[in-house]
This record gives structure tokens, C-alpha cells and sequence, in this order.
């Protein structure tokens, strides 16, 4: 028999990988950071090997702790999936399922999805994260991620469009009303503009005209903000003139709170897609949410549905 003490070694030594510090672990796992620490250092010394680099302000993986770590991870999913293939002969979708998703947007679309399903079938264990990164899904062991924008980099994994993220350029009622409305793009030089700034991106928006000609537009503005929720509440509040996501501000347009301006000028769109690592056959409990997402975001999405 296999003490049950070394797959507590196991689960404390990935939670902490995973997390960073015994601290987040410790929540992760309902334990003490104590007891989390203890289980790490019988497992190192049962291992005769230090597993993590340790110091006041950081934790981080030795080698031996990266190796150890892919070999644990490739461990838990066959018995992740010796579970899963057990529970899918009655139907019912089981195991551990890790997700990666944007923040603002998974947050407000995707999230309420996940725990409908998560209350919807007992058995299925979602590990969600929120980052808007590039991950490497197959390296960082992601089952499941939700990305905005170009698939440069989807060597080896299978993508589903869910729909397109436009963008348009919006105001409050009250702001049009006290400064006027733009009755073309070069008109937004005598406006307010709230610029959401990105790291390395370029300081303008990005408008195509009524002649499908595309241009940067400069953005003089005394706001640049570098959250999109937060450039939507200072337009709501009636700063200015912002170019935002449809899925932030849909509700918002269709309740009259923002106006769309210039309705005619376009920005960029972008694909919205699930992403998850080529594998044969798809476990239940990936198609399931894969299912779920299809229906949530195909063929209308639901921040343009009218209600």
C-alpha cells in the first residue's frame, strides 16, 4: 500500500508551485501555511533533493523542482483521467479541469457560465485563472484557455471560433450634449478623449473611415487609463469620447447610458477563440464546457442579444 502522507507531499509541492508561496498554497489546499511547508520538507527529504530556491521575499523552483514538477503534473493527469473515463460511462463529466481566460472578459462573460456548470454537475473540478497572457497551454498543462485576438502561436492545439470583438467609439448623452457631436473622424481633435494605454501599443486608435481607408488616430487626451472597465466609467461618468470592446459597453449603448459615435467609422476587429491542446478523444468534461461556451457566444453573442 502507498502512504497516503506522500500524495499529500505531492498535492502541497504542485499547489505551491502553482500558487508561488506556502501562503497561497495553504488557502488553495484548507490548510496551515505550517502544514504546508512541513509536507514540502518531508517530501524533499524523502526525495534527497531541495525541490524550491528559498529566500524572505521569493520562492522558485530548483531544477530538480522543474523536473519534478512536469513529472507530477503528467502524473495526476493519468489519474485525473483514470477518474474521468470511469465517470463518462454514465454521462456525467468528472475530473480536474484547468481554464485560462482573459480577465474583464471572462470575468463578465465566461465566469457565470463556469459556475453554472460547476453547480450543473458535481463531479467537475474547475481551476480557473484569469490573465490576459499568451499562455502555453500544452508546457503550463492548461486544458482549456479563451483568447482575444490573432492565433500566431496555435501549433498543436485545436481552436473553436465563440465570436469577434468589435470596437466602437461611444459617449455619455450628457458629454455629446455639452460638446457636440463628431460628424467625422478628424473632428475628434477638438475632444475629450479617453485613451486606454497599453504597454508597447501605439498611443491612438486605430479607425478605419467610410472609404475603408485604416489610420492611427492620435489621442490627445488628459486621461489615459490602462484598464478598458475603467475607461468605460469615466465615459459613462462624462469625461469624454472612448473607442471600447462591445461586450463592455453593449448594455450600456442599448439602455441609452452611452451613445455610439460616429457610427459609421469601424475599428479593429478581432476573433475570440477557445483554445485547447490537440488530444484524441476529447474528454467529456472539455467537451462539455466547449459545448456550453458554443451555445453561450454562437450565433448571436450575448451582449448584442436585445433585453
Amino acid at each position: 500500500m502507498v502512504p497516503t502522507s506522500r500524495f499529500e507531499g505531492i498535492a502541497a509541492f504542485v499547489e505551491t508551485a502553482e500558487a508561488g508561496s506556502f501562503t497561497a498554497a495553504a488557502e488553495r489546499l484548507g490548510l496551515t501555511r505550517s502544514a504546508v511547508g512541513k509536507s514540502i520538507a518531508r517530501l524533499e527529504a524523502r526525495l534527497g533533493a531541495r525541490l524550491f530556491h528559498r529566500t524572505t521575499r521569493s520562492l522558485s523552483l530548483t531544477d530538480e523542482g522543474v523536473r519534478f514538477r512536469e513529472s507530477c503534473l503528467r502524473a495526476l493527469a493519468e489519474l485525473d483521467g483514470a477518474e474521468a473515463s470511469l465517470a463518462e460511462r454514465s454521462g456525467e463529466p468528472a475530473g480536474r479541469l484547468r481554464i485560462e481566460i482573459p480577465v474583464l472578459f471572462g470575468r463578465q462573460w465566461i465566469l457565470p457560465l463556469l459556475l453554472e456548470l460547476s453547480a450543473r454537475h458535481p463531479r467537475l473540478e474547475l481551476d480557473i485563472g484569469f490573465s490576459n497572457r499568451v499562455a502555453d497551454l500544452t508546457a503550463e498543462g492548461i486544458d482549456l484557455g479563451v483568447r482575444i485576438g490573432a492565433l500566431d502561436d496555435a501549433s498543436g492545439l485545436v481552436a473553436r471560433r465563440l465570436g469577434t470583438q468589435t470596437t466602437q467609439l461611444c459617449a455619455a448623452p450628457a458629454y455629446l450634449e455639452r460638446a457636440g457631436r463628431p460628424q467625422k473622424i478628424e473632428d475628434l481633435a477638438g475632444h475629450a478623449c479617453i485613451f486606454e494605454r497599453r504597454r508597447g501599443g501605439q498611443s491612438g486608435w486605430r479607425l478605419t473611415d467610410r472609404e475603408g481607408a485604416t489610420r492611427v488616430v492620435a489621442v490627445s487626451s488628459r486621461l489615459a487609463l490602462d484598464r478598458s472597465d475603467a475607461v468605460a466609467d469615466a465615459v459613462i461618468s462624462g469625461h469624454g469620447i472612448g473607442c471600447l470592446p462591445g461586450w463592455l459597453v453593449g448594455q450600456a449603448l442599448r439602455a441609452g447610458t452611452l451613445e455610439t459615435v460616429l457610427p459609421d467609422i469601424s475599428s479593429d476587429a478581432l476573433p475570440i477563440h477557445a483554445l485547447w491542446p490537440a488530444q484524441r478523444p476529447l474528454p467529456l468534461k472539455l467537451r462539455v464546457v466547449v459545448d456550453a461556451l458554443v451555445g453561450r457566444f454562437l450565433p448571436v453573442a450575448p451582449w448584442d442579444e436585445a433585453g
